[in-house]
């Protein structure tokens, strides 16, 4: 099974920006559509953004539009999900999800699943 494997968590200051990197544990991402979730402590999951294979469509959840930018390396077998001002509620595991048939569409499915990177945001 492919695996995700997400990197760049960590304890940051309200404010302040991170970014997160996503790979794949066999082959590449390059077919692949891309996402990231996170979950907070007692929510649901939810989806944050997402991105088509080649990077030509692109989602996010209102609750991080024109804060977090999500894009991808294909050369590097890499999606990024870039947190600008964060803020004590963006507080949650991330994790970062591959869909198979490539489209990053948060209505379609996303079949693997990586384990999570935390982040914290403090005040």
């Amino acid at each position: 099974q492919v695996q995700p494997v997400e990197s760049g968590g960590g304890l940051v200051q309200a404010g302040g920006s991170l970014r997160l990197s996503c790979a794949i544990s066999r082959g590449t991402i390059s077919t692949y559509g891309m996402g990231w979730f996170r979950q907070a402590p007692g929510k649901e999951r939810e989806f944050v953004a997402g991105i088509s294979w080649r990077g030509q469509s692109t989602y996010y959840a209102d609750s991080v539009k024109n804060r977090f930018t999500i894009s991808r390396d294909n050369a590097k077998n890499t999606v990024y999900l870039q947190m600008n001002s964060l803020k004590p509620e963006d507080t949650a595991v991330y994790y970062c999800a591959a869909d198979q048939y490539g489209s990053g569409d948060p209505t379609e499915g996303y079949d693997y699943w990586g384990q999570g990177t935390q982040v914290t945001v403090s005040s």
